[in-house]
């Protein structure tokens, strides 16, 4: 008995002595893999400290208990494959995704990690949801893509541009704009305005898309979103305004980098929101019972340096409803 008590105090002792974990120190860190379809640009690493920021008010902040892992792709598409890869084998919890090529491949890859959208085209037209309501498998997130839009873009340029009578639209290999193209096709087509649209692939396909354009004298040239397009948005200002042609874009990083106008969605309100979902996520939600959500926040940004080299001039109903005037 005395061996038995002697082994027993040993046993307590140790116990005693060992160190005791707290809740911090066995608190699981969070992965959080993004895949980019654009650049690290200032504008762009602003609206993902702004996902940080709204993750960091849930609870979660970077180097305590969650982790960022930020691929870019730069509109490389080969890039995208690879990257995912190396995402999935790490195990991350979550996977975040900016661009409908870069979440069909990161869907492809993983059946088992949630993804989260922050921009979308077309969710269910190109296979990554059921349906919008209940997306039904491991993506759900955000849509950029509202029918509403096409012809509100529509109506804005044709404010600007005195008689507009043909609207050229030019859109990227991503399949998420097809719907965008027949929207915009559509709302042309009850203002009795002709449409002609071109599928561009690559920097040598957008300049000659963009001159052809220019000779045939179209009123006005509508740019669909699409990473390809954004990471050569300066490009494509200096080429429209260099054939006369007015633009009109989604977003507001085209007017930033020259282009005329562009009227969609706050992209910073769809990354802030986008943290919900990981937030939702990340406490043990299934993303295919979240619904995918359509933009709330829309923004009207105008160039006006554009508009003067283009002899256009903006009217002051314009003027007033822009939240970005470009002087």
């Amino acid at each position: 008995m005395r061996v038995v008590w002697v082994a027993l105090s040993v046993v307590v002792a140790a116990l005693i002595a060992a160190p005791v974990a707290t809740s911090q120190q066995v608190a699981k860190v969070a992965r959080i893999g993004i895949l980019d379809g654009s650049s690290p640009y200032p504008e762009r690493l602003a609206l993902w400290n702004g996902f940080k920021e709204a993750l960091r008010e849930a609870g979660f902040v970077e180097g305590k208990n969650v982790a960022f892992d930020l691929r870019w792709t730069s509109g490389q598409l080969r890039l995208v494959q690879e990257m995912t890869a190396d995402l999935v084998r790490a195990n991350v919890d979550v996977i975040v995704t900016a661009g409908t090529p870069v979440a069909l491949v990161a869907k492809q890859a993983t059946k088992k990690i949630p993804i989260v959208l922050v921009l979308a085209g077309d969710p269910v037209g190109t296979g990554l949801a059921t349906s919008l309501n209940r997306p039904g498998g491991n993506v759900t997130g955000l849509t950029t893509l509202s029918t509403e839009l096409s012809a509100k873009r529509l109506e804005l340029i044709k404010e600007l541009v005195p008689g507009m009578a043909q609207l050229g639209i030019i859109w990227d290999d991503n399949p998420a704009f097809t719907l965008g193209v027949r929207n915009a096709e559509a709302a042309a087509q009850v203002m009795k305005i002709s449409t002609q649209s071109v599928q561009v692939r690559g920097r040598d396909e957008l300049e000659k898309a963009i001159s052809d354009f220019g000779r045939r004298k179209v009123s006005a040239l509508e740019v669909m979103p699409g990473q390809t397009f954004l990471v050569e948005r300066q490009r494509i200002a200096e080429l429209a305004l260099r054939h006369r042609l007015p633009t009109v874009f989604a977003q507001r990083e085209y007017v930033e980098a020259g282009g005329l106008m562009s009227y969609g969605s706050n992209l910073r309100s769809l990354f802030v929101r986008a943290a919900t979902y990981v937030d939702k996520i990340l406490k043990g939600a299934s993303p295919a019972d979240l619904p995918i959500e359509q933009p709330t926040v829309f923004e009207l940004a105008i160039n006006i340096g554009t508009a003067k080299a283009l002899g256009l001039t903006v009217p002051p109903s314009l003027r007033v409803r822009a939240d970005l005037i470009i002087e």
